[in-house]
């Protein structure tokens, strides 16, 4: 019999339709079947009893069968009784209100509440992309790497909130802006710094933060004001998540503008903003730096020659090129496959890795890969970034 080729029940309806007619003995029956003599009685057993058909019976524990129902009702008291508790919070709650024990272990709370529907599973982390190392530059002439960063809000005498954008060179610590913007989304970013790279050119280099609208969630945690300046020929640095101290003197130029621009603070924006560029003239022509060796930063710093032109990119005959959506997807093998929201209606590359597999490129860039098997998104590059301490000489792109 293929037993390969149906499933259990069906199995056992042909093996019991076929002792019914007692055509052959249960020794051959059994034989034929791939099944022992002490397997075939059973089953001939339970179809006696429950008149040629029955179903698969639990192989559940009878010990655990109690055990709910002796648990159970309490556990629900509990959860209604406290509302937002997990498993280990009623574990706890169950100790203390029943002391004799044993109790229930934590994960058996959470099979039963999520069973209940008392909680949501967990969303499964994305499949892990390929690493990535990157050796981020270190700042040796002006306009190799600008810092750029909100300074924390604090509100002007008549109560208006004051959000200041600042930008500064880290090679010769010049500051390059210190403005008040009244949004800080990714557009009015993007108008200021349109003006500032019309001013004094591009840098090779921007330090920021994970948080928007300089990061995203995407591949390389790119946001749409990354993926602009990474269209400029710039290449976008971000330090670890929740450590300032990866930018720190940055925010060290934040505490001094702090304590000498807004301790305390003006009495209206006008007046607020007039201080800001006050203290940035100050603060780049007139006050010597000690990590410049007592030197001015507007005597170090020149503009750069670099002009904020548009980078085309061309890729070998043989790559794919896809433009995305408004949503930042593509479509490959009969599927919508979600690349991210900040590239959006651009034009990305698929490089043939094997059979199934793709590597996805923007411009030079490595974003992650794609699997025929996965039904959704790309599998983002892991990014690992070396400290400035541990980079070579030779700027290494990423």
């Amino acid at each position: 019999m293929p037993w390969k080729l149906i499933d259990q029940q069906a199995a056992r309806r042909v093996f019991v339709r076929a002792r019914w007619r007692n055509q052959v003995s249960m020794t051959e029956l059994c034989r034929g079947c791939g099944i022992s003599r002490q397997c075939g009685y059973k089953w001939w057993r339970r179809a006696q009893q429950a008149g040629g058909h029955w179903a698969d019976r639990s192989h559940r524990p009878q010990t655990a069968t109690a055990w709910a129902q002796r648990w159970q009702p309490r556990v629900w008291a509990l959860r209604r009784r406290y509302r937002f508790a997990g498993a280990a919070q009623l574990r706890w709650y169950l100790q203390r209100a029943y002391p004799l024990g044993p109790w229930p272990g934590s994960r058996t709370l959470g099979r039963w509440l999520q069973a209940a529907g008392w909680t949501r599973q967990r969303r499964r982390r994305a499949a892990a992309g390929p690493g990535l190392t990157v050796v981020e530059p270190v700042p040796r002439e002006p306009n190799d790497v600008w810092t750029a960063d909100f300074k924390g809000w604090f509100r002007t005498r008549d109560g208006t909130r004051v959000r200041a954008l600042t930008v500064r060179d880290l090679a010769t610590r010049y500051v390059l802006l210190t403005a008040h913007l009244a949004r800080t989304d990714e557009p009015a970013v993007t108008t200021v710094m349109r003006r500032l790279f019309a001013r004094y050119g591009l840098p090779r280099a921007i330090r920021v933060d994970n948080g928007p609208p300089f990061g995203g969630g995407g591949p390389r945690g790119w946001s749409k004001l990354a993926v602009r300046w990474v269209c400029l020929g710039i290449e976008v640095l971000y330090g670890r998540p929740a450590c300032p101290q990866d930018n720190a003197a940055h925010e060290q130029m934040h505490q001094v503008l702090d304590q000498q621009t807004a301790t305390p603070a003006a009495a209206n924006l006008a007046a607020q903003q007039r201080r800001f560029d006050r203290w940035r003239r100050r603060y780049n022509h007139d006050r010597p730096n000690r990590a410049l060796s007592m030197q001015l930063p507007a005597a170090l710093y020149r503009r750069s020659e670099r002009r904020p032109t548009p980078r085309t990119w061309t890729y070998p005959a043989h790559w794919l090129q896809k433009r995305t959506d408004p949503r930042g997807r593509i479509r490959w093998h009969a599927r919508a496959r979600l690349i991210g929201e900040a590239f959006a209606c651009r034009v990305v590359a698929l490089r043939p890795v094997r059979a199934g597999v793709v590597e996805v490129y923007f411009g030079p860039h490595l974003l992650g890969q794609l699997h025929a098997a996965d039904t959704t998104a790309i599998r983002a590059v892991r990014i690992r970034r070396c400290s400035r301490h541990a980079a070579a000489s030779p700027r290494t792109p990423a």
